[in-house]
């Protein structure tokens, strides 16, 4: 999506807990090809989406927007501007209008560390929208999401379904489906999935049971799969 000539970065990956997996795909961009970035949005703490060593080495004094709670974490990364969001609390960056959604999720750090928030974000410009909605199991939130904001791509996370803990945590693919339905968006972009073996399910298998669903729910010309260093402009 292309209005104004703005860079976001949502949630950086490169965590370096995660480097005792092995990556199974390339990223879509290293960190050396990211253009300069005009703010960044992190949905929550967790050590895979809010990774200092990343966000240490994009930081250039531009604004970031993290959930209640999470802002101390990332004052001294060379973020000195920090907007703690609550749910529905939206924030206006420039042209981008910037609301943090609820998710089925936790946001603790560490295991004591219970008073983060989390959540999703819709970034909204000159009638065009993107919905993030962060790491999420199914719930009957995204329905109201949906109802308070007009949103045109949505990006839903369809891996991880079968964790080794067992936890309800994430969204298996029919039920991406299920919620990219009830948000009434225009767009599917499938994410969370692929990448990384963190689930007992085959890597093969989220897309593939997406799209079948998709096939079931006729909503196959409305799902865009994205591929690595190939850019997509909407």
């Amino acid at each position: 999506m292309q209005s104004h000539d703005v860079n976001v970065l949502i949630d950086p990956i490169w965590s370096m807990w995660l480097s005792v997996i092995k990556r199974l795909k390339e990223p879509g961009f290293y960190i050396h090809h990211l253009p300069s970035i005009d703010f960044v949005l992190v949905t929550h703490a967790h050590f895979d989406h809010l990774d200092r060593r990343t966000l240490r080495a994009i930081a250039a004094d531009q604004p970031i927007v993290v959930p209640v709670g999470v802002g101390r974490l990332v004052h001294r990364l060379g973020f000195n501007i920090v907007h703690e969001l609550d749910e529905w609390q939206t924030i206006e960056l420039g042209p981008l209008c910037v609301s943090l959604t609820p998710a089925h999720h936790w946001g603790a750090r560490f295991l004591a560390d219970t008073h983060r928030g989390f959540g999703g974000f819709v970034i909204g410009v000159d009638g065009r929208s993107v919905f993030h909605c962060g790491d999420t199991a199914y719930f009957e939130g995204f329905k109201e999401i949906g109802e308070r904001h007009n949103i045109e791509i949505a990006l839903l996370p369809i891996g991880a379904y079968d964790p080794p803990l067992a936890r309800e945590v994430h969204m298996n693919p029919e039920e991406a489906v299920r919620a990219f339905n009830e948000l009434k968006a225009k767009t599917l972009v499938p994410m969370h999935y692929g990448s990384f073996r963190l689930g007992y399910e085959p890597l093969e298998e989220p897309l593939q049971r997406l799209r079948e669903s998709a096939r079931v729910h006729g909503i196959e010309d409305k799902v865009l799969v994205m591929t690595e260093g190939k850019p997509v402009v909407l």
